[in-house]
């Protein structure tokens, strides 16, 4: 029960992640109309760092189920 808590709490970090880089650059567009390269590289940062915690997850599941499957009685 825990562990399911935590992986909420990653896929959440990251949804949230990726929304405010998307709401800052929008306000950014909408007030100034030009995106400053901080931002950018906050939006790259963000983005790498979702996808990492998507990526890793699905990456460790897969290997976990390659190494069940080798090890189990047939």
């Amino acid at each position: 029960m825990k562990k399911e808590g935590f992986k909420i709490s990653q896929y959440a970090c990251a949804v949230l992640l990726i929304v405010s880089s998307i709401a800052l650059v929008a306000y950014q567009v909408v007030h100034i109309d030009d995106v400053a390269g901080g931002l950018l590289v906050y939006v790259a940062q963000a983005f790498l760092l979702a996808a990492s915690i998507f990526g890793l997850d699905y990456y460790v599941k897969l290997i976990t189920r390659k190494i069940n499957e080798k090890h189990s009685p047939q």
